[in-house]
């Protein structure tokens, strides 16, 4: 059994995804055991505004965090600590994180459509590419929660082994079925002529290789989630082989993935599979983060 973070973050404004973040993050602690946190960041204004407007910005934030830890308490939840914060959002959120020790950070997601989520980002995007600790993205919906099923995103890389970990850790909570997928995404073509035959039994022999590193590494996350995830090999581009199996049943699941910490610039121009998967998934997301 992988260890569940002893501590986790709930970020929250008080939203329609804010909520189903509580909720979530709320049935998490209650079932872990763990320290459940609660944060809510005012926006500050400049320093020339007049301090009865701040004043105000920070009593209205003080109620919004006032509420959601009324609601946890209500539904039979318990806040071990809630934090009043002002600034930028992501910032503050992440700051807070380092500074209480937290081992999981949970946000809502606004949903904006697709193309305007690219265009403008979020503050929950940011806090995903900034933060240390995995992050867990919630959407709206009654069924985002609790996850019937689990897609693990499988690169063999570190990110990807603390995501599958973490995910199959949250699966053993509530019996959840999982799907540990591996997607090629640039196999070599298949030449004409006399190499074809050998080119062929190349791409056999490399399905192959795959297939049996992830059949060792169900095992492994069998050990942690309490059945073993299904395995699939699949040909395309990561994120696009992720969207496809998210929309194979009604029920939207839990995806799981890691996050390779290109730069900024470079993930702009070029995205990435948690970027991808973060934006356009229909349910909720959790990225583990880079880490040097």
């Amino acid at each position: 059994m992988s260890p569940f973070p002893e501590k986790i973050l709930l970020a929250t404004d008080g939203s329609e995804d804010a909520i189903r973040a509580t909720e979530a993050a709320s049935d998490l602690a209650r079932r872990s055991g763990s320290e459940l946190h609660v944060v809510h960041v005012w926006h500050d204004v400049p320093g020339f505004a007049h301090k009865f407007v701040k004043a105000e910005l920070r009593r209205q934030g003080q109620e919004k965090l006032d509420e959601q830890v009324r609601k946890i308490e209500d539904s039979g939840g318990r806040v071990t600590e809630a934090h009043l914060r002002g600034g930028r959002t992501s910032n503050e959120v992440i700051s807070l994180s380092r500074k209480i020790g937290a081992g999981l950070l949970v946000v809502g997601s606004r949903g904006l459509g697709t193309v305007q989520r690219i265009l403008m980002g979020s503050q929950s995007e940011e806090i995903v590419h900034h933060a240390q600790i995995p992050v867990l993205v919630m959407r709206s919906g009654e069924e985002a929660w609790p996850p019937i099923r689990i897609i693990i995103g499988e690169d063999f890389s570190d990110d990807a082994r603390r995501a599958g970990d973490l995910a199959a850790s949250i699966g053993s909570l509530y019996g959840s079925r999982a799907v540990l997928l591996f997607a090629h995404p640039d196999l070599p073509e298949v030449p004409e002529g006399e190499a074809r035959d050998a080119a062929a039994q190349n791409l056999m022999d490399m399905r192959q290789r795959d297939e049996n590193r992830l059949e060792t590494r169900a095992g492994e996350l069998e050990g942690i989630l309490g059945s073993r995830p299904e395995i699939r090999v699949a040909d395309g581009y990561p994120a696009a082989v992720l969207l496809r199996a998210i929309q194979e049943e009604d029920h939207p699941p839990l995806v799981a993935v890691g996050n390779r910490g290109r730069a900024g610039m470079m993930r702009t121009r070029l995205g990435s599979v948690s970027t991808k998967v973060v934006t356009a998934s229909r349910g909720p997301v959790l990225v583990s983060p880079h880490v040097e």
